[in-house]
């Protein structure tokens, strides 16, 4: 059985011609002695029409049957203005079954009220939708460019192992055991990180990697377990090498899939990132940065605001133009819980109408330090200030959630821009309360500013590194470094950790030693597939860009999996489950 053409391919300049195609059954209409179907394949679907003396051939035929037709091409009297092959039908002379199905327990319609569960269970069934293979197909074409792009700059394309050696970093590792090291596990890569810049000290010079990559870790919208990354990484290159390459790989993408190509890339640095917008991904598609206005209220005659100056705290002050009556009471009593997810203790907040103050704060802020606050927000009538009085990173980041919020409520993004921003010089270091000590903001391989240096072990709370993020519409794209590349600049990192030479020989052992044969300057980056594919296509939700993708808590309903194991298979591996 051939297929001469798909679903999706004839046209009217293919009139008179004898065809046969193959397909699923969309749809069946019956018309007295005539009936329609609508033939459906990755392409397209096509009309099938059987006239009085060939309808008897698909009596039985139902929806999502597999058939194989044959006949001429028509040009219909009214064309179908929603399909591409809506101007012409095929006259079936032959009709042969090549697979029966039961009814659908959902509905194959680009349109359907199938709950995420019931997709997820049926993907294959669900895949069959225009949403979904729309979504798979846009994967392809990206990775395409991407590989042409790559390819084209003289990138090489390495594959690099999928069991590796533990190094937990952040999220936890999946584990394999051994079959022949009993006892012994590999762990699923949660990147390549180690095996590209070792791809550097070995001389490939220019990697790529299109990767598969795996963690443990809790799952939101825009997470899986397993994902895939645009990994790449450069010898002899720094900051504006990477930059140059993914802005590159960024305008082929939107050009020759949205077709766009005014793409703008500004630059933020990551302090005053969090000082404008309280996020390290802001999202640009709207304005409304934040104020500093702690200066105007260091001696305040509200005690609250005196007090937090007085503590070493700040006040952030973020305007909506035009909105107070969009604001009720109620709203803002929504928003000041809303903040104290983030550790905030209040909101507090004024409306300017009719040249007057009101609010949560109005009758306890003096008129002169309203007016003083008026004049720097240069407020007008209609505005709403929400201020935050806390210590810097709760001030910064409860406003910044705050913003985010709003901007979504109130209408206020463009849903059809595409803005794109690198942040710049993240911390080197973050402190974790957990462990007592200074870990990693980024990476261990992350090279410091070189004006940092010195603050690498006496100064971790004002160390900087060469660390950098492609932030696209509010979501972290990708996430890179220029890397150390020498073995005393990793001892200073190491130390600064708080590790070991034992801990770094168990954790890092063979890598450090490479460095030991002569290493490169490299850096690179990891770019999220999904997250790029989930925006371009305009959804919010990862597991519509993922073949097969796992539930929120991690779990496959299609196979059922991760599930149990037979005892043999535990005896085999040595290894034990104990009941909690």
């Amino acid at each position: 059985m051939n297929r001469d053409h798909t679903c999706g391919e004839l046209r009217r300049t293919d009139e008179g011609k004898h065809v046969r195609l193959a397909g699923w059954v969309a749809k069946r209409r019956n018309l007295g002695s005539i009936v329609f179907i609508d033939l459906r394949d990755r392409y397209g679907i096509t009309q099938i029409t059987f006239d009085e003396t060939h309808s008897d051939l698909v009596k039985d035929v139902r929806n999502e049957y597999v058939i194989e037709v044959e006949g001429t091409v028509s040009v219909k009297e009214t064309a179908n203005p929603k399909l591409e092959t809506g101007e012409i039908e095929v006259l079936a002379d032959r009709c042969k079954v090549l697979s029966t199905a039961k009814t659908t327990p959902m509905i194959i319609a680009d349109e359907t009220d199938a709950l995420e569960d019931l997709r997820l269970k049926y993907r294959y069934l669900d895949i069959r939708r225009n949403p979904i293979k729309e979504k798979l197909l846009l994967r392809d074409k990206v990775t395409t460019i991407v590989r042409k792009v790559l390819h084209e700059d003289d990138f090489v394309e390495v594959e690099t192992p999928i069991l590796s050696k533990s190094t937990p970093e952040g999220a936890r590792d999946y584990l394999v055991p051994s079959r022949l090291y009993k006892g012994k596990f590999y762990a699923l890569p949660q990147s390549p990180q180690q095996y590209k810049q070792l791809l550097m000290i070995g001389g490939m010079d220019r990697y790529f990697q299109i990767a598969r990559c795996f963690r443990d870790e809790d799952l939101r919208a825009d997470r899986q377990p397993e994902f895939t990354q645009i990994d790449i990484e450069m010898s002899f290159a720094d900051e504006e090498d990477i930059f140059a390459e993914v802005e590159k790989i960024m305008k082929a993408i939107f050009k020759e899939t949205k077709g766009i190509d005014d793409l703008e890339f500004p630059r933020i640095r990551y302090v005053d990132a969090m000082d404008l917008y309280g996020s390290d991904k802001p999202d640009l598609r709207f304005g409304n940065p934040m104020s500093n206005v702690t200066d105007l209220f260091k001696d305040s005659q509200f005690a609250v605001f005196r007090n937090c100056v007085a503590d070493g705290g700040i006040i952030k002050a973020l305007v909506f133009k035009n909105v107070s009556d969009k604001l009720s009471r109620k709203k803002f009593d929504e928003l000041n819980e809303f903040v104290k997810i983030y550790k905030a203790k209040a909101l507090a907040y004024l409306k300017y109408d009719n040249d007057a103050f009101s609010g949560s704060v109005n009758n306890a802020l003096p008129e002169e330090e309203k007016q003083a606050l008026k004049e720097a927000l240069k407020l007008e009538n209609g505005d709403v200030v929400l201020m935050i009085a806390d210590k810097k990173s709760v001030a910064e980041t409860a406003l910044g959630a705050v913003r985010k919020k709003l901007g979504e409520e109130l209408g206020l993004i463009d849903k059809n821009r595409f803005c794109f921003e690198w942040i710049t010089e993240f911390p080197m270091y973050e402190y974790s309360e957990e462990e007592n000590r200074w870990v990693s903001a980024h990476h261990p391989f992350t090279a410091p500013r070189d004006e940092d240096i010195d603050k690498l072990t006496s100064d971790q709370a004002n160390c900087y590194s060469r660390a950098y993020d492609l932030v696209l519409n509010g979501y972290e794209l990708l996430s890179g470094s220029v890397r150390i590349h020498n073995s005393e600049m990793q001892a200073k990192v190491f130390d600064a950790l708080g590790l070991s030479k034992e801990q770094i020989r168990n954790k890092f052992g063979f890598f450090i030693e490479a460095f030991d044969y002569g290493a490169p300057p490299h850096c690179g980056v990891g770019i999220g597939l999904e997250r790029l594919i989930m925006i371009l296509s305009c959804t919010d939700n990862i597991k519509d860009v993922v073949a097969f993708p796992k539930t929120a808590t991690a779990y496959c309903l299609m196979s059922d999996a991760p599930n149990t194991v037979d005892q043999d298979q535990l005896d085999f591996l040595a290894l034990e489950i104990k009941e909690k």
